[in-house]
């Protein structure tokens, strides 16, 4: 019944596959269906692929607009039109950055790819460099790809993913579609729902901040977060005028996606085993509204940070967070990227079979990231919308795993769908934004939220360039 629903409050603009998503997504965030029927999704054509990559991304950023007009109503008495531009919000899941005069590192290390196994594929993630250390210790080899793919095709594929994991490093053995139904953490996964929501006892409620076009403003949000799911929601959340003050530890650097994600946001360093850079952490968090992590589920506990903890700091937090591989079953914690879920969930093989191709053939981008991110940015936001109504907080947990079961629910594109239009310079924003790594455009706004257009206050800036404090501490 609640689909039913849900399918007549959407606008005729809305395609079926995009319908049957966002239907599911605005369910999982809590969201009301009547609330669709303020939603337009506008242009044509898809992403190549087998499975419904435009329309996953035109839902998944119509939930997360959506949450943007259900606050705003809340706040202004009237529900704003939210319009989303499928062609805009194809080329986001893809790249929105467009360098000027400079050009984005490689987006993967030298080793990291697909590589045949003595009976199949099998993907190694060697973009962080323990990752790396961890592969090569397997394999035995010098930190070259010919020299690895040789090793590696001594190896079934199952067990090199065992003995590379064992040690600490991310590798994924490319399964079907019907054998990971059938796989342990398959069954898992599958059964859970498309995010886990529960309601905290104590909080206050949050005081209306809005401000005229930007919703958010006055929200404060602590990122946890690395590629690439977590960075893209709290990207969002900033777009609508967040707060949003990311956290990494000394010496880490994400070249390859940072000047993509970081769009909008204060970027600080804290050492979390050290005690004072600890507890300052735990201040930041007392004063946070919404928190994203993406730490492995028992990271933060070791840190004497776990979810009781949390709450114990800060009763109406709005706790978001997400895994890789589901928080049930024997993989749950297990570490992994978006590369990696899509060769072990059958994406990547049903990809190759549709294209008749003798490798894995995944999805246009990282599309579960960009999904993810999207997803959890509408529960973020809709925990705002809880609070703003009961006092309550919220926790969240999200999975790249899940995500990946709700494209494929979706069954097959057909092979005849046009594609997007190309990108013209008049896709950009007019704004050139001077990043910490030189100037650049972005592709425009994929979503439109009447009177609250999404723009970011601070360009993409270099990790570490900034203190860990809320501005108001600074002043």
């Amino acid at each position: 019944m609640h689909d039913d629903i849900a399918a007549t409050s959407l606008s005729s603009t809305v395609s079926a596959p995009a319908a049957c998503f966002l239907s599911e997504i605005w369910r999982a965030v809590g969201g009301d269906p009547a609330h669709l029927r303020h939603l337009a999704i506008n242009g044509t054509g898809a992403l190549p692929s087998i499975f419904h990559v435009t329309d996953l991304a035109s839902a998944a950023v119509a939930a997360a607009g959506l949450a943007v007009a259900e606050l705003v109503s809340l706040q202004l008495g009237r529900f704003p039109a939210v319009q989303v531009d499928r062609r805009l919000a194809s080329f986001w899941f893809l790249t929105s950055l467009r360098p000027q005069g400079w050009s984005m590192p490689p987006q993967w290390d030298a080793l990291a790819g697909d590589y045949q196994a003595a009976d199949g594929w099998i993907r190694l993630h060697t973009n962080a460099p323990h990752h790396r250390d961890a592969a090569l210790a397997v394999l035995k080899t010098p930190a070259d790809r010919e020299a690895v793919a040789a090793v590696v095709k001594q190896w079934p594929a199952v067990a090199l993913e065992t003995a590379i994991v064992a040690g600490n490093g991310c590798a994924a053995a490319m399964y079907t579609l019907e054998q990971w139904v059938d796989h342990p953490q398959g069954r898992a996964v599958n059964a859970e729902p498309l995010l886990h929501r529960s309601s905290s006892i104590g909080g206050n409620r949050l005081r209306a901040t809005l401000s005229a076009g930007r919703p958010l403003q006055g929200i404060r949000v602590l990122d946890l977060t690395r590629i690439l799911a977590g960075p893209v929601a709290t990207r969002f959340l900033a777009g609508f005028g967040a707060e949003v003050l990311r956290i990494d530890p000394p010496g880490w650097e994400e070249p390859v996606t940072v000047p993509e994600v970081v769009l909008g946001k204060r970027c600080a360093r804290l050492d979390l085993k050290n005690p004072d850079d600890l507890h300052a952490l735990e201040r930041l968090l007392t004063r946070a509204d919404i928190l994203v992590h993406g730490y492995r589920p028992d990271a933060l506990a070791r840190l004497g940070l776990g979810s009781a903890r949390r709450r114990q700091l800060n009763p109406g937090l709005i706790d978001v967070c997400l895994d890789a591989y589901g928080w049930s079953g024997p993989w749950q914690g297990r570490r992994g990227y978006d590369s990696l879920i899509q060769m072990s969930t059958g994406i990547a093989d049903a990809g190759r079979r549709a294209a008749g191709r003798d490798r894995p053939t995944p999805l246009p981008g990282q599309a579960l990231d960009h999904a993810t991110g999207y997803i959890l940015a509408a529960a973020a936001i809709r925990g705002l919308v809880e609070r703003l109504q009961t006092g309550q907080g919220c926790e969240v947990r999200g999975s790249l795993a899940r995500t990946a079961r709700l494209v494929v629910s979706n069954g097959n594109q057909s092979v005849a769908m046009e594609a997007p239009a190309s990108e013209q310079p008049s896709d950009w924003s007019d704004i050139v934004e001077q990043t910490g790594w030189g100037p650049a455009r972005r592709i425009r706004p994929p979503v439109v939220i009447a009177d609250n257009p999404m723009a970011w206050d601070l360009p993409a800036s270099k990790l570490g360039s900034s203190v860990a404090a809320w501005l108001a501490d600074k002043a």
